[in-house]
């Protein structure tokens, strides 16, 4: 079948709507699905290398330019109007608007990494606004495209050190260790638990020689969230509690979040007094940081009502309240913007499972199809295998949207 030759393609309502959301990874999976064209053949149609098909595909390679947009396009017959309007990428490092140093700054960040010269304000402040944009560009992208971009970026934090004098000194350190934590994070999520696990042990020694109380608080929470992922209730519950003893000059809602932490330690164990109880606790806690909102690391960007609503869904989960989970993680995932496309992702098959759990086959069925595109670009392996769990409560049921669900996640391929 060569490209063009069969218009209907494009009337199939999963193509069609990556087209419109400008999604070229999720064009160019469902394509070949329809079409039963290989990467190889698609790439001779676009003018991209088969490596590159499989790199956009995954997640791993953002399609930016609007020239590789119209080659894809075109190659693929695709009519014309369907996709959305070409946008630059949300990277700083691949073109991120409003970030970028005028010159004169440029010249003193590139002299002080290359030659050791004395650290300023302004650079430090530069970068600081870049750590938070790429934080945000993760909510949209996911982790595996800025993991070459942050690494770079902490090597340069790091060598800043030795032109660092008095309170810049550490401030260059709590820098660091805000990289760090960004770094175990995204390690994280792309499932390298040991490496993650050093990172962690890395922002967490920095956070505490830059006299940091939240960052040292908020690694331990953190480690503690590794924790619940590998079902390890108490060991979740003990470092959460750490994060809250060790570090009483943190912020209200860094304090918060290690109260929720706790709880949803407690809830994995079915301990369901104390997760109540903890998380009506940092309810209190998130209430009172949100009059406060200035005092809050800039990291804590996240923490609003609306997560902690998804975070009180994920413990009813654990407790199998699956009326509570669903109505929850409904309404938290209505409040949640468009653009934290990984958690979107993350909630989106949770709440697919709890929808199965209850019984309800048909709408978790048509809500994990409509989350497998993110799942498999930017929620591997947690949304993934999430989805996966979704298919075998639906077994469980007998239901045949179990071995719907199978059958689209084989599609995709990969575990």
């Amino acid at each position: 079948m060569g490209a063009g030759d069969s218009p209907d393609v494009w009337s199939h309502p999963r193509l069609a709507a990556a087209a419109r959301a400008g999604d070229w990874g999720a064009v160019l999976r469902t394509y070949r699905a329809l079409t039963g064209l290989s990467q190889t053949r698609i790439g001779a149609r676009t003018g991209l290398a088969q490596s590159d098909v499989s790199a956009i595909e995954r997640g791993r390679r953002v399609v930016t330019s609007a020239e590789v947009q119209q080659r894809i396009a075109a190659g693929l017959g695709m009519p014309d109007g369907r996709s959305a309007p070409a946008r630059s990428s949300p990277v700083a490092a691949l073109d991120l608007a409003g970030t970028a140093p005028d010159p004169d700054l440029l010249e003193r960040i590139t002299g002080t990494a290359r030659d050791g010269k004395r650290v300023d304000t302004e650079t430090l402040e530069w970068l600081e606004r870049l750590l938070a944009e790429h934080r945000r560009a993760e909510d949209t992208i996911g982790s595996r495209p800025l993991m070459a971009v942050m690494s770079q970026q902490l090597s340069t934090v790091v060598g800043l050190h030795a032109g660092a004098r008095g309170k810049l000194a550490r401030r260059v350190v709590r820098l660091a260790a805000e990289h760090a934590q960004f770094m175990a994070w995204m390690t994280h999520d792309q499932g390298n638990s040991a490496a993650a696990l050093a990172w962690y042990d890395r922002a967490h020694e920095w956070a505490l020689e830059a006299g940091d109380a939240d960052m040292a608080a908020t690694t331990l929470s953190m480690k503690a969230h590794m924790a619940w992922s590998k079902e390890q209730p108490a060991r979740c519950v003990r470092l959460a509690e750490a994060a809250r003893w060790s570090a009483p000059g943190a912020s209200l809602g860094v304090q918060g979040m290690a109260a929720q932490m706790a709880a949803r330690g407690h809830a994995l164990g079915g301990e369901r007094s104390a997760a109540h109880r903890l998380l009506d606790e940092a309810e209190d806690l998130i209430s009172r940081a949100a009059q406060r909102s200035a005092d809050e690391p800039p990291w804590m960007y996240f923490y609003d009502e609306t997560w902690f609503t998804l975070q009180r869904g994920m413990a009813d989960m654990h407790l199998r309240d699956w009326a509570g989970a669903t109505e929850r993680l409904t309404a938290g995932l209505a409040a949640l913007p468009e653009d934290y496309r990984r958690d979107r992702a993350w909630y989106r098959s949770c709440l697919a499972t709890s929808l199965a759990r209850r019984g309800e086959a048909a709408p978790a069925l048509d809500l994990a199809l409509a989350t497998v595109p993110d799942a498999d670009a930017v929620g591997r392996p947690h949304s993934w295998n999430e989805l996966h769990t979704t298919s075998a409560a639906l077994l469980r049921l007998g239901a045949r949207q179990g071995r719907t669900l199978a059958a689209a996640l084989r599609e995709y391929g990969g575990p």
